[in-house]
């Protein structure tokens, strides 16, 4: 499987899910275009360890509420959008942890798999982007200012300013193409 360009600087998995299309303001790239690459997120956003056979069903299904959340999350309400996320909210079933013994006597915890689990872990992104609408004190989310990014972020900056995705990917560039402006007109 070729290596994505995944990104985890949304600050929630909910926005990090967003964030799976890419350079959304010049030429969008989907990232999710596979049963494999729901799996391979799902898997490094610590949601759920599921095969892509396992994913296959629902990957429509996530591109469907990955762009609902972008809705919601800008502050475009329909109550289409309430419904999907409730649906899916809903299905994020995940069991208790259980008890176990190791041969050597010792406890240790065991977290039972979901029966469906690429449906609680897509549960598991409508709750957090529903608990991240209503927070006592909502973040922003902010698009990234670099004109050809187009990445979501939570703003939790104390003057709620930020304007990169990543100070590492776009900061960095915005202020080199400001310094270079500057000193070639000198």
């Amino acid at each position: 499987m070729a290596k994505r360009d995944w990104v985890w600087d949304g600050g929630r998995a909910s926005v990090d899910l967003v964030n799976t299309v890419r350079d959304r303001k010049i030429s969008p790239r989907e990232l999710l275009d596979t049963e494999a690459a729901l799996a391979e997120w799902l898997r490094l956003a610590k949601l759920a360890d599921v095969t892509a056979a396992e994913a296959r069903p629902y990957l429509d299904a996530a591109h469907e509420l990955r762009e609902a959340v972008d809705r919601v999350t800008r502050g475009e309400l329909t109550q289409a959008d309430i419904t999907l996320l409730n649906g899916w909210a809903a299905r994020h079933h995940q069991p208790p942890p259980q008890l176990r013994l190791t041969p050597e006597g010792t406890p240790e915890a065991h977290i039972p798999k979901p029966e469906d689990p690429v449906a609680s872990a897509l549960g598991a992104v409508a709750v957090d982007a529903i608990t991240l609408l209503l927070e006592d004190r909502p973040p922003t989310i902010r698009v990234c200012a670099l004109d050809t990014c187009g990445l979501r972020f939570v703003d939790r900056s104390p003057a709620r300013n930020r304007q990169w995705c990543s100070m590492a990917r776009c900061g960095n560039r915005a202020k080199a193409r400001q310094h270079y402006a500057r000193h070639k007109t000198t």
